[in-house]
């Protein structure tokens, strides 16, 4: 199957490229839910999980925002390549991308909306939008759960709520997340405080692509982590709370670097476009950190504000299977960091070096002599 909708543009949610998401990127509502009468899928053996797909497949593309969906297949209908996609594209969890018959997907044309059949649970539903609006998303995935409700029956308890197979999502079922760019955190060192205080209020921080992964390009994703005993509501309004702190605190940060140490900073956009514009061999990770920093370059209004969008379009072109299907060929990883090299260069070509005057005061050597 080819998957070139996916391919040929980025979904808007996640390259919005507007001055809503310079720190707030997106957001994320997911929805667990399982059907009355059958095994989890981890416990339930390939024929039910194809009953499974039969029943819900057909319901789910036929409900509001899904009907006009983009992709709906079976697992095994993916190649490798497919499936890296679709996770570099945040559609599918890492884990869901190891599935093959039994399992599928269904991701509509705009890609706001991705619903994973057995995965972890029978129904793994996810809303995005882009920037803060986790209520946005929150109320678009809660229509389309009702609507497939009317339809299924849910595994639910009057006491305990919706069953899951991981005893952490039982209750709501929900993971409310937002990705956040916060860089000057970092670079200022405040980055471990931060992400303690987080925990501390029962909320998870993770990495680009969620639970286990690291934090590239200075990206963090923020989310609740109890559902049982809880008001869906009351989640995404205190989760949007916490994240809008983290943006002043992001913002306290840069003012901060700007005020006592403006030279790093104007060095660190320096080198970032300086290497990412001469680069003949770039890795995955050295490249999503140095246009991490362009892209606060464009926040401190010392790169054009047009970059952020060719910046962020970048972060998803230049990861492996982005590369790969480009080339129709599977390349070897010193290949693959040529490659990334001479794409930055070329959507590169053009954009101006860093106006660091905008930051730096005067040196010796620019003051005009008396």
């Amino acid at each position: 199957m080819k998957l070139s909708s996916l391919i040929e543009t980025s979904a808007d949610w996640l390259t919005d490229g507007s001055e809503e998401t310079s720190i707030v990127i997106s957001s994320r509502v997911r929805l667990a839910r399982n059907i009355r009468g059958y095994a989890f899928p981890t416990w339930a053996k390939k024929v039910e999980r194809m009953e499974l797909i039969q029943m819900l497949k057909p319901v789910v593309e036929k409900s509001g925002a899904m009907t006009s969906w983009a992709v709906s297949e079976s697992m095994d209908a993916f190649t490798q390549l497919d499936k890296q996609i679709l996770v570099e594209q945040h559609m599918i969890s890492r884990e869901h991308a190891a599935k093959s018959a039994g399992s599928a997907v269904v991701i509509n044309k705009d890609r706001s909306i991705s619903i994973m059949i057995n995965e972890e649970d029978h129904l793994r539903m996810q809303s995005f939008k882009p920037g803060l609006r986790l209520k946005e998303a929150w109320q678009a995935i809660d229509q389309l759960d009702s609507e497939i409700e009317k339809n299924v029956p849910y595994a639910f308890h009057d006491k305990l709520g919706y069953l899951t197979a991981c005893p952490t999502n039982v209750g709501t079922g929900m993971r409310a997340s937002a990705m956040l760019h916060l860089p000057a955190l970092v670079l200022d060192e405040q980055i471990n405080q931060v992400v303690q205080a987080v925990g501390k209020l029962s909320l998870a921080v993770r990495g680009l692509y969620g639970e286990g992964t690291e934090a590239l390009g200075n990206l963090f994703q923020i989310s609740n982590q109890t559902t049982l005993g809880e008001v869906e509501e009351e989640i995404v309004d205190r989760l949007s709370k916490v994240i809008q702190q983290l943006v002043t605190h992001e913002q306290n940060a840069r003012a901060t670097l700007l005020e006592k140490k403006p030279r790093m900073l104007a060095d660190q956009v320096g080198r970032a476009y300086g290497i990412l514009t001469n680069a003949h061999s770039l890795t995955s990770k050295e490249a999503l950190n140095l246009l991490s920093i362009l892209r606060m370059g464009v926040d401190l209004g010392i790169m054009p504000h047009s970059l952020r969008l060719t910046v962020d379009e970048l972060m998803i072109a230049i990861q492996p299977a982005h590369l790969q299907v480009g080339t129709r060929n599977k390349l070897t990883t010193e290949e693959r960091d040529a490659l990334r090299a001479d794409i930055m260069r070329k959507k590169l070509t053009g954009v101006k070096k860093p106006d660091s005057k905008k930051i730096l005061k005067p040196s010796p050597l620019e003051q005009e002599p008396n």
